[in-house]
């Protein structure tokens, strides 16, 4: 997730009951993350050994294809410099306008919200063309006095300066009618940032969402998925098979273990478009800001 990383070799830990029950690991960004608690995010660093395999045996990726952009609009990348030189980051959603950028916040804070990585560092790149931010505009999905970052407010919003050319934003997503619970779901994985341990530089896979927790005190809710992650695939767009948005990637359990899913032990985490994420998205789209439709 980061340039400059912890110590190598954190591991996760969950805790159930009164005892340790697991200890794996667990990717989020281009780097790694541990649990400290159910749904909270640690920094840690990758193992580069790692970082060649999928999460599942079976991996249906494929690179994104000019139709995949036209279907899923609104795809774009995070780039940040780390001594001057810009790096892929993570992937980035225009959102509702051709100004808003929807990412997660963990590009940007660590586990305990510490800054490690300023936005002014960073560009955004859609259609070919890289955008530059206004960092006055960064907002977290973190709660006024809040200690930690979670799944469920690992998101972020920032303006570009300028409107972006050429490219259709991703429209506001409508609240998913999804219940809570376990069931399977299919969704495609959308990945403009491709993932480290995959070849293309974009990513593609049809998976399956296969459990969604009890909403958080934001009302929003996360899901488990079976979709196979890499380190860069971060910020992830989950769409339905109508091509709706439904949730933004957030992290992978036993990162690069390559097993079968496990709803307890080895899953992807993503959090739905919906409560706070949802309303600060609305609330930041004016119909002006829109913009002419593209041919």
């Amino acid at each position: 997730m980061h340039d400059i990383r912890p110590s190598q070799g954190l591991r996760l830990r969950w805790i159930i009951g009164r005892g340790l029950r697991a200890c794996s690991r667990l990717a989020i960004g281009s780097g790694l993350i541990a649990w400290g608690a159910p749904g909270l995010l640690a920094a840690a660093g990758p193992d580069p050994a790692d970082r060649v395999a999928a999460l599942y045996p079976e991996d249906g990726r494929r690179e994104l294809a000019g139709a995949d952009y036209a279907r899923y609009p609104g795809a774009g990348v995070l780039y940040c410099r780390a001594e001057g030189i810009p790096r892929k980051a993570a992937a980035a959603w225009l959102i509702g306008s051709r100004r808003l950028v929807v990412m997660n916040a963990h590009n940007f804070r660590s586990r305990h919200l510490e800054p490690t990585r300023d936005i002014a560092d960073c560009f955004f790149q859609i259609g070919g063309r890289n955008y530059a931010f206004r960092p006055a505009t960064l907002h977290f999905g973190t709660v006024p006095g809040a200690l930690s970052l979670h799944i469920t407010d690992d998101w972020a919003l920032v303006e570009l300066a300028e409107a972006a050319e050429g490219v259709r934003p991703q429209p506001i997503p409508a609240a998913p009618d999804l219940p809570t619970g376990t069931g399977t779901v299919p969704v495609v994985m959308v990945s403009p940032g491709g993932h480290a341990n995959y070849p293309g530089q974009t990513s593609l896979e049809p998976c399956a969402i296969r459990q969604i927790d009890p909403p958080s005190e934001d009302a929003i809710r996360r899901v488990r998925h079976d979709c196979n992650n890499g380190y860069g695939g971060s910020g992830s767009g989950l769409f339905d098979t109508h091509g709706r948005l439904v949730a933004l990637h957030s992290a992978s359990l036993s990162m690069n273990s390559r097993r079968v899913f496990d709803i307890e032990y080895h899953y992807g985490s993503a959090l739905m478009f919906e409560g706070a994420l949802l309303d600060a998205i609305r609330a930041r789209v004016a119909p002006e800001d829109i913009g002419p439709p593209v041919p």
